[in-house]
């Protein structure tokens, strides 16, 4: 789908489960060799040890002070990376403490009473460092005052009840307890995570504040950096950015001239947040869509901003959001986006800003039949047949499943076949049936596939015009060098598919397709010598794909 770069963030910019803990799902992003995070963790645990022999009293502020290890600086003046550093901080002392209570709910399943007693022990210290680290450094508000003052008293309460569960071998007794430490236990885990997105929220309220009053592009930045870096960390944390206020604040920035320089920044960051509703939600109140046609069609413009423009637009209308509500005000602008995004496309420096502006469009395409119109109107057959010829800018599989989803849903308009003809695009949407993964990513197999789904179903409908249909049999050697070339690579093996499941539903339904175009072409009309030669080949081309991918 033209999605596929938005719904999960990744270097290339290319295209998640809940676990059962929230604050697990949030950590496990957090991507740190062993060695590092081992010295980094080294202090807070040799800490916990430490209080686990003073029963549990917190260390002085002044020891954690001196050593720099505050949860979150006092204030900007810190440093560029303090905030940054500091809200990591947060999550990964947080990582522990939900690692503790997991821990625990295993421990407590197989009544390892002596480990689950010293995993509270444990988990209680950390707790209470943690706590007591954030107070001292930042006031906290009052709701949030009253989840630390009960998520303590709940910690030493399950402290305390596993410990007498260490001086019985009552059965009966145990059991009893078990189910009360369990239910602790989940209150416990709820309430520190409410505490935790409390504390983040907290953070994230500090550096929207710096975005909104700041007149220092240099903080600003950090600033969006920050909240760039803690959208990486899963839709959850997102949810809180986009509740605070975030997207308002960046769309502050891409109104104002002055910070120019900040736009592309400033977008790339409204489109991660913009993969939660929340996100969208904001977007909508503030007019974002309006914002982002200007961009868009502002020829001054830097290609970097109207990159990360097309990449809010194909977020807001990717097919994975069930909420339409801001597309009204999308219609108002649609013309000016299409007209927008497709010059982008034909003036794209490199295959990155190709992929977002062709991901845009390949998405509009879906919801609104006007838009394909309008691509045709604009050359837009042209254009992007041209730029698959083009390796600076089609240089995926997942450009060319932007492109073969936007020609598919033009096929469906019966003007489209002559341009395809007139660009030689048959040739192109046979080759493309033979598209083959460059390495051994599941996901690149994965776009593989999609591009051969859509080039076949772009053919087949194609091929209600005689002309479409007869240029793809004259052109059956490409379509047959198409089949030898994967044929090759597979030999002897299984089908190029993900697996021998899903190549059983692909591959059949590609040829499928294929059988449809070639007999299409044998019209009634056709004499019966000429009728029998075109079902020969098409039963030769149909059979001799199909027999590259038979399962061996």
């Amino acid at each position: 789908m033209a999605a596929d770069r938005m719904t999960t963030p990744q270097s290339s910019r290319q295209s998640s489960s809940l676990s059962s803990s929230p604050m697990s799902t949030r950590m496990q992003s957090l991507q740190v060799d062993s060695v590092q995070r081992w010295m980094e963790d080294l202090r807070h645990m040799t800490e916990v040890e430490c209080m686990c022999v003073l029963q549990a009293k917190p260390i002085g502020v002044e020891e954690d002070a001196q050593q720099g290890e505050l949860i979150v600086a006092a204030g900007v003046g810190a440093g560029d990376h303090v905030a940054r550093n500091n809200l990591q901080t947060l999550l990964r002392r947080a990582l522990v403490v939900s690692t503790e209570l997991g821990k625990m709910f295993q421990r407590l399943e197989k009544g390892r009473w002596q480990r689950v007693h010293s995993t509270a022990v444990r988990a209680n210290c950390h707790v209470r460092s943690l706590v007591h680290e954030y107070s001292a450094a930042r006031s906290t508000p009052p709701e949030m005052q009253k989840y630390e003052k009960s998520l303590l008293e709940k910690c030493m309460e399950l402290t305390n009840i596993t410990e007498r569960c260490l001086h019985t071998d009552d059965e009966f007794f145990l059991k009893s307890m078990r189910e009360a430490i369990h239910e602790i236990l989940t209150d416990v885990s709820d309430s520190f995570s409410n505490m935790i997105d409390m504390a983040l929220a907290n953070e994230i309220r500090v550096l929207i504040k710096q975005i909104d009053s700041s007149d220092n592009i240099h903080t600003i930045g950090s600033a969006i950096s920050n909240l760039l870096s803690l959208t990486q960390d899963g839709p959850q944390l997102c949810s809180i950015i986009a509740k605070e206020g975030a997207v308002v604040a960046l769309f502050k920035i891409c109104r104002q001239d002055r910070f120019r320089d900040l736009y592309a920044h400033a977008l790339r960051t409204v489109a991660s947040i913009c993969c939660v509703e929340e996100g969208i939600n904001q977007l909508d109140k503030v007019d974002g869509i309006l914002c982002l046609a200007d961009i868009l069609t502002d020829e001054s413009s830097v290609e970097a901003a109207r990159a990360e423009a097309a990449a809010v637009v194909a977020q807001i209308t990717s097919p994975h959001h069930t909420s339409t509500q801001h597309l009204g005000s999308f219609l108002e602008s649609m013309h000016d986006i299409v007209t927008a995004l497709i010059k982008l496309c034909e003036t794209a420096s490199c295959g990155e800003v190709f992929l977002l502006a062709s991901a845009a469009l390949a998405n509009i395409t879906f919801f609104d039949s006007m838009a394909c119109e309008i691509l045709l109107q604009l050359n837009a057959i042209k254009i992007l047949l041209q730029a698959c010829r083009d390796r600076q800018r089609v240089d995926t599989p997942y450009s060319k499943d932007q492109v073969v989803t936007i020609l598919a849903n033009l096929s469906v308009l019966e003007q489209c076949a002559s341009e395809v003809l007139q660009e030689q695009g048959v040739e192109r949407l046979l080759l493309l049936l033979g598209e083959k993964p460059s390495s051994s990513s599941p996901s690149e197999g994965a776009a593989c596939e999609r591009v051969q789904q859509k080039a076949a179903v772009t053919l087949a409908r194609l091929s209600r015009d005689p002309d479409v249909a007869q240029t793809a049999i004259q052109l059956k050697g490409c379509l047959e060098e198409a089949r030898s070339r994967v044929s090759r690579q597979h030999r002897g093996s299984r089908p190029p598919a993900a697996d021998q499941t899903t190549a059983g539903r692909l591959f059949p339904a590609v040829f499928q397709h294929g059988g449809e175009l070639c007999m299409t072409a044998c019209t009634p009309n056709t004499d019966s010598g000429g009728l029998n030669s075109c079902a020969r080949s098409c039963v030769m081309i149909q059979k001799g794909l199909m027999s590259s991918y038979t399962p061996k």
